[in-house]
C-alpha cells in the first residue's frame, strides 16, 4: 500500500473560509474525505498533516521524510521565504511535489519566487484542490 503524506502551511487550516473566491468554499477536511473514497486512493494511506508554524513544518518533513512514497507540500506564504523547508526537503529521502491551489503566477510578484521549487520532484498549481490528486497521481506513475 502506498503512504502519501499531504503536509499544508499557513493559513490552510481556513480553507472553506478564507477568500473563497480564490481558494474554494470546501474546508481540505471536507476534500480530503472525498478524495480517499475515490479509486485508486481507497487503496492507499493518505496521512495529512496542517501546521501553521515552519519550524514545525520542518519537523513533520524530518519525521516522514524516509517512511513514505510521497509528500504533497503546500508550504502556504513559507513557499516564498523558507530556506529552513527548503534545506529540510533536500535532507530527506521522500520525494515532494509542492503543491499550490491557486496560480502562483497570476498574484502578488513576490507569489512567483519558490525557495521550494528547485527542491522538489515537481509542483502542480492553479486547479484548486484537484492540484492535490493531480500530485497524488504523479506518484502512482
Amino acid at each position: 500500500m502506498k503512504k502519501i503524506i499531504i503536509i499544508n502551511g499557513p493559513n490552510l487550516n481556513l480553507l472553506g473560509k478564507r477568500e473563497p473566491e480564490l481558494y474554494g468554499s470546501e474546508s481540505f477536511t471536507e476534500f480530503l474525505k472525498k478524495l480517499k473514497m475515490k479509486r485508486p486512493f481507497s487503496n492507499m494511506d493518505i496521512i495529512y498533516y496542517q501546521n501553521n508554524s515552519e519550524g514545525k513544518i520542518i519537523d513533520i518533513l524530518h519525521s516522514v521524510g524516509f517512511q513514505s512514497n510521497g509528500i504533497l507540500l503546500n508550504a502556504g506564504a513559507y513557499t516564498h521565504t523558507s530556506i529552513g523547508i527548503a534545506d529540510a526537503i533536500k535532507s530527506i529521502s521522500t520525494p515532494v511535489i509542492e503543491v499550490h491551489i491557486t496560480n502562483i503566477h497570476s498574484r502578488e510578484s513576490f507569489r512567483k519566487k519558490s525557495f521550494l521549487s528547485s527542491v522538489c520532484k515537481g509542483t502542480i498549481f492553479g486547479f484548486g484542490l484537484k492540484s492535490y490528486e493531480l500530485g497524488i497521481i504523479s506518484f502512482c506513475l
